[in-house]
């Protein structure tokens, strides 16, 4: 009985362990910036209203903003597609809402993906038939080590910002 009782304590110390290395792990990439010069910026979708971006939608889209401006990328890739009853793309409000602070050539608006997954894939195949390797993506602060792993796997190389 007691190599049971010292299995199960071994057992949820492992857990326990391990979720204290991911939270951490996820913690610190959240703080990182890792902008740099790169061909393309990937923005994920998030909600939109009627073509309206959400907040959430429109703090990374201005952070995708600022960043072309800063000159990271000359292209901005918008991922995102249709939500149950909309009639609008995540990715198609999104390049509305920056019409106005990019120019439009500047945009490649990919209406695909309702997951960071879908997204990330079609992102990654767009860059492929550009011959893009690195990008700068954009999204949730929490969301950045999910991002860079999901892009690795679609042989994307992936700074977070």
């Amino acid at each position: 009985m007691t190599w049971i009782k010292t299995l199960l304590g071994f057992g949820i110390l492992a857990v326990v362990v391990s979720y204290l290395v991911a939270f951490f792990s996820v913690l610190s990439l959240s703080r990182q910036d890792q902008a740099r010069p790169v061909p393309a910026i990937v923005v994920l979708g998030a909600a939109q209203y009627n073509g309206k971006p959400s907040p959430v939608l429109k703090a990374r889209l201005d952070h995708a903003a600022q960043l072309y401006a800063d000159s990271v990328a000359p292209i901005i890739v918008l991922t995102g597609g249709v939500a149950r009853g909309d009639k609008t793309s995540e990715a198609e409000a999104a390049a509305a809402y920056l019409a106005e602070s990019v120019p439009t050539p500047a945009l490649v608006v990919l209406p695909a993906g309702r997951t960071t997954d879908e997204s990330i894939v079609a992102a990654a195949e767009w860059c492929r038939g550009y011959g893009i390797a690195e990008v700068v993506v954009v999204s949730d602060p929490f969301h950045m080590l999910r991002v860079r792993l999901e892009a690795r796997r679609q042989g994307l190389i992936a700074y977070t910002s």
